[in-house]
């Protein structure tokens, strides 16, 4: 049931960003008089679709293959390579008898309103829930196994990575990989620590979940198991079970489950005193107590001030997948077995139906799909823009011929990232 419900957030998520993306491409195309003659989500293989119906000259439609969908424009070369129309002299109505510039606005458009979608979606996030991080300079880091491979330990606190000081303790690990960092400089207890990041290790940083965990000092915050509501108080910290040393709650977890609807003896901190308490723990290996927080940093916002913020986070959200491709780019890091297809996309949508988290996401995906269309790659619409602005420049319009083999190149390429994105994710559901 939880697989179908993600299913269902993926369909509609990414067929309200197809729509807005195509409707950009079409608005522009009305502005200019260009006739669109089709405007349809999913693609109608064969002339099958599962809805139709024709408004004026265009016709609208659901196509039955569900991948993406397309805004067909008169005297277009495009994903369709319809070319029957393009051997007849050009219409004043079709796309390749208007000017270079306006071209130009018609293939920037799907882009332009993916991005105007993201700050929409951004602002409002931030008028309603505010925005929300925990603070770097407060919290410890608790690393993974390829992270104390790279030097890390539990219990330090990242300063900088090389000139850059880390605000949101939640992006230290994309920050790890997109800066391209070279020397971290931590704290470990009362010493400054400088760690020299082995650059080959930046594709294993960009697969390995939670590389840095909040390390969780075992601080009792309120108890709630009767069982040892008499025994353990607020502010209390334990410091060791059954005579094993325990500093952080993720040291304390196997303790309790191999210990599971047993008895333990707990050494805890209390007003500077050491005391010995003996703690059930029940079936699923917990001892019935919540811990004291990690510092959370809270800032909200009015209408007028919640979109600039949207503006912010759009900008920095483009900034940082740029950041990504550019990883992915260079076989060296390794970073394109990262690239995931629907399948990586399902995964990341929550198991139950939330507002703050859909939007979130969607915002995401709109700046994805925005910036992956700005590829200069012919069949994208950044490949279409680099043609255009080609001609801008020189003054030199691109053959018929031309556009339809860099349109077939293009399409060759974009198979090939989704074979690429589809292995990779099958390979990791393998594994």
């Amino acid at each position: 049931m939880v697989v179908l419900f993600k299913i269902l957030q993926v369909i509609v998520a990414l067929s309200l960003l197809i729509i807005v993306h195509e409707f950009g491409h079409f608005l522009f195309a009305k502005l200019f008089h260009i006739r669109v003659e089709k405007f349809y989500l999913f693609f109608d293989v064969g002339g099958k679709a599962l809805l139709r119906f024709k408004v004026g000259e265009t016709e609208f439609g659901i196509g039955w293959l569900p991948f993406g969908g397309y805004c067909k424009i008169a005297g277009m070369v495009d994903e369709s390579m319809d070319l029957e129309g393009l051997k007849e002299e050009p219409k004043p109505w079709e796309f390749r008898s208007h000017n270079a510039w306006q071209r130009l606005c018609v293939m920037a458009g799907g882009v332009l309103f993916n991005f105007i979608f993201a700050i929409f979606a951004y602002s409002l996030i931030s008028g309603i829930w505010g925005s929300a991080y925990i603070s770097n300079s407060d919290t410890e880091i608790y690393p993974n196994e390829l992270a104390r491979e790279m030097g890390f330990r539990p219990g330090d606190r990242i300063l900088s990575l090389d000139d850059y000081q880390p605000q949101d303790f939640s992006m230290l690990q994309a920050d790890l990989a997109r800066r391209n960092v070279h020397c971290v400089r931590i704290l470990r207890g009362d010493d400054t620590v400088r760690l020299y990041m082995d650059q080959s290790k930046i594709g294993q940083l960009l697969s390995s979940p939670m590389m840095f965990d909040i390390a969780l000092p075992f601080v009792i915050d309120t108890v709630s198991f009767e069982a040892n509501a008499g025994k353990l108080r607020k502010g209390d910290r334990v410091c060791a079970i059954n005579g094993q040393k325990v500093e952080f709650l993720q040291d304390a977890a196997p303790l309790l489950r191999a210990n599971a609807s047993s008895e333990i003896s707990a050494d805890v901190l209390r007003d500077s005193a050491l005391v010995s308490v003996n703690l059930q723990v029940d079936s699923l290996g917990r001892i019935g107590v919540a811990l004291c927080p990690p510092v959370v940093k809270r800032q909200s916002y009015n209408f007028l001030e919640s979109i600039p913020q949207g503006f912010k986070r759009t900008g920095e959200a483009i900034s940082s997948y740029w950041d990504d491709l550019r990883l992915v780019a260079k076989p060296s890091t390794g970073a394109y077995k990262s690239v995931g297809s629907f399948i990586s996309i399902g995964q990341i949508f929550p198991d139950k139906w939330d507002w703050y988290q859909f939007l979130s996401i969607i915002a995401l995906l709109s700046i994805m799909l925005g910036v992956m269309n700005l590829l200069p790659i012919p069949g994208l619409d950044g490949g279409h823009i680099i043609i255009t602005l080609y001609e801008l420049i020189t003054g030199r319009k691109a053959s018929t011929k031309f556009l339809v083999i860099a349109q077939s190149i293009g399409m060759i390429l974009l198979l090939m990232l989704m074979f690429l994105a589809f292995g990779n994710d099958i390979s990791r559901l393998l594994h």
